[in-house]
């Protein structure tokens, strides 16, 4: 164990999550009016796993007895700015300066159809965990740090076993989503699987048919953020339901090749999603146009397939040209280029790969100086022609390992001027 992550242990131990001062405020103004119930708000769902796994611990979620309406009251006017935007469900967001919380009333589901719950709320806090999708999602912490744990949750979680609550049949009819969130889990905490789960999955796959596209793209990028994911191909139950899903991910089995990497290199969405669709054939258009994803994602995946084709003709792309390429696509562009190259020719070497990786992290470019009132002040006229003429000093300028003389640029304004 590191040095850091014994201190930070320590720390934790010492000094848990829940005895933060702004917490131990909200829950005081929640407990407020009804002095002898003991269980009117606790902590619910990835802080409590997080907390107890002695990991770094970012969205907090609160279930309370309390409705939407009682919580309003009971902070208007505080430090804490009130966020109704999920009213409909139950749930009032709470903001200020170092916090972000989200409030939801307990609730028990009334009717599903595979993709939305008509709910009921509730203070029952056993009928709130019962209508939760994982035993290990229904764990609930007070603010003394006491757990109740009403569907053993904290067993599973310690054996790194992800299983739905009660009948895993009837929990994905309820939201076929769950299927995928079942992926990001067992990749998450690397776990057991039980076959009875697998069954109820494969029955149920064409179900996630019914969920939109922006909730299955949501929950795709949380998978593709989990350490693990780069390993998936190593899990035969994983790979093969998330091939079924996600058919167009063609060239899963490039992740093999970085499985020697994932310790010393981090890989973003747009990485992982480059390495999985681009080859030759543009199949990445498709991915984008089924999920309609954005517009910055689009054009990434665009150019990341217009360059991989000039990679495959260039043998010198990460070499002779690198300070040029970076210069024009910046460092981290190069860098997923420089992974997907790797993953797609199993001809190149991870020594190889670290080469060319270190090289672009090494590479200082200078800054293009001259700009349109520069040319101006030299005489230049104003119009399309200082355009053009920028273009043609940046030119000379890349051509000369980003050096251009005063000299020469004055001679390009003259000759432009003509």
């Amino acid at each position: 164990m590191s040095k850091f992550n014994f201190i930070r242990k320590i720390k934790k131990f010492f000094f848990p999550f829940y005895k933060n001062r702004d917490l131990k405020f909200v829950f005081k103004k929640l407990q407020e009016d009804f002095p002898n119930k003991s269980k009117i708000a606790m902590f619910v769902g990835g802080c409590v796993r997080k907390h107890l796994l002695n990991e770094e611990i970012d969205d907090i979620d609160i279930a309370t007895t309390l409705t939407t309406d009682q919580i309003k009251k009971k902070f208007e006017g505080s430090k804490f700015e009130i966020i109704e935007s999920g009213i409909k469900h139950g749930t009032i967001t709470l903001v200020s300066k170092k916090l972000k919380l989200e409030l939801t009333t307990l609730r028990k589901d009334i009717k599903t159809d595979g993709r939305h719950a008509e709910v009921e709320f509730t203070d029952d806090w056993e009928q709130d965990s019962e209508r939760r999708d994982f035993t290990i999602n229904a764990i609930y912490l007070d603010i003394n740090g006491k757990i109740f744990d009403p569907q053993l949750g904290v067993k599973d979680l310690m054996n790194h076993t992800i299983k739905f609550i009660g009948d895993p049949q009837k929990r994905i009819e309820e939201d076929y989503l769950r299927i995928i969130r079942f992926i990001r889990f067992s990749l998450e905490y690397e776990s057991k699987i039980e076959q009875t789960t697998i069954e109820a999955i494969k029955m149920n796959l064409d179900g996630i048919r019914k969920i939109s596209k922006e909730r299955i793209l949501s929950e795709l990028f949380k998978i593709l953020s989990t350490k693990s994911f780069v390993k998936i191909t190593n899990n035969k139950q994983l790979k093969e339901i998330f091939t079924l899903i996600f058919a167009e991910f063609k060239y899963l089995e490039r992740l093999n090749k970085l499985d020697n990497t994932s310790n010393k290199s981090n890989f973003d969405k747009k990485t992982l999603l480059a390495i999985m669709l681009i080859d030759e054939k543009n199949n990445h258009e498709y991915f984008s146009h089924k999920y309609n994803v954005s517009n910055e994602l689009k054009g990434t995946l665009d150019l990341i397939a217009q360059n991989f084709q000039i990679i495959q003709k260039n043998k010198e792309f990460f070499q002779k040209d690198l300070k040029k390429n970076t210069y024009f696509f910046g460092k981290t562009h190069l860098m997923t280029l420089n992974t997907l190259n790797f993953t797609s020719n199993k001809k190149i070497k991870i020594k190889n790969y670290f080469d060319a990786l270190n090289n672009i992290k090494k590479i200082d470019i200078p800054k293009f100086s001259f700009d349109g009132n520069y040319l101006k002040e030299k005489g230049m006229k104003e119009g399309a022609l200082i355009g053009k003429t920028l273009k043609l000093i940046e030119r000379e300028w890349l051509d000369n390992n980003f050096k251009v003389s005063d000299k020469r640029v004055l001679e390009i304004i003259k000759e432009q001027n003509r």
